[in-house]
């Protein structure tokens, strides 16, 4: 039974945080805004929810780049920059109710233009995301940064993450959870293995997307684990399961290198299969 103190905690607590290295420092001094995409739909019809099927949502995001001037991205091998809400509020809906759904991509180019391809092409259409019909009532783009602290980050969608096999004795990895190549994280697994994978998968994306090579820098200070999600994405029409988990994420204050790659993780997704709809996270306002 896990309680509060397990599931939580706080890394790096009395360590001060690294310089930014000499020859990074003018990339940092660059800002990067978070930007996303709000769109306000009404529901046509009585429908069904359909936030938990990302495979719909997936499939309308890419129609949406693909007729906003993006067609290479379905195939891009590896990380693609962008991630998604799901449709919210959650639940069934009646004709006419409000709904929501926002898409984020790192930097403005992605979000611009499928603000201008929505305003310009579906103010007057019906869109179809799966089974559901909607009117497009609204698009706005929202921008926004973080400041130093405090700051605090809630999962909308749950994060994946793989343990790979050569981890799992540096892990601990239990034996019964180990499978052949990876297993996704879970509560029965360490808490530092979760921090660490997540913490090389932010690097790595920034580090591709900017040129950066960031290496070993700590970005995180206090999480709390929520609870395990258990959830399917499809690939090729071939349906897989996989273990989530939702947290929340706190800072008292941030360095320079966690504002800027948390900024970036916001748009790009936490953890992995952000293109799909997973790791899409959200600030939640601290009042002092």
């Amino acid at each position: 039974m896990w309680n509060y103190q397990e599931m939580s905690g706080t890394v790096g607590e009395n360590e001060p945080a690294d310089p930014i290295p000499e020859e990074l420092s003018q990339r940092y001094t660059k800002h990067f805004p978070i930007m996303r995409l709000l769109l306000r739909l009404i529901a046509k019809n009585d429908q069904k929810d359909v936030s938990l099927e990302y495979h719909k949502l997936q499939g309308f995001v890419y129609s949406l780049l693909q007729e906003s001037g993006f067609p290479l991205l379905h195939d891009k091998p590896g990380y693609k920059p962008f991630c998604f809400s799901n449709i919210f509020p959650f639940g069934d809906m009646n004709a006419g109710d409000v709904r929501h759904f926002m898409i984020a991509s790192p930097g403005k180019t992605i979000v611009e233009r499928l603000a201008q391809h929505l305003t310009t092409n579906h103010t007057d259409r019906e869109i179809h995301i799966g089974d559901c019909a909607f009117a497009l009532d609204g698009v706005r783009t929202v921008e926004t940064s973080l400041g130093n602290g405090p700051v605090r980050i809630i999962c909308a969608t749950p994060i994946l993450l793989r343990i790979p096999e050569y981890n799992y004795d540096l892990y601990g990895v239990p034996e019964e959870e180990r499978r052949p190549r990876y297993v996704y994280w879970r509560p029965q697994i360490s808490f530092e293995a979760f921090i660490k994978q997540l913490t090389e998968n932010l690097t790595k994306k920034y580090n591709q997307s900017y040129g950066t090579s960031i290496a070993d820098h700590p970005l995180f200070q206090e999480f709390l684990f929520k609870k395990t999600v258990h959830t399917r994405y499809i690939i090729d029409g071939k349906s897989y399961g996989a273990a989530g988990s939702l947290w929340e994420f706190s800072w008292s204050r941030m360095d320079d290198v966690q504002r800027r790659v948390i900024e970036f993780g916001l748009d790009a997704g936490f953890g992995e299969r952000n293109s799909f709809g997973f790791g899409f996270v959200n600030v939640e306002r601290v009042r002092n």
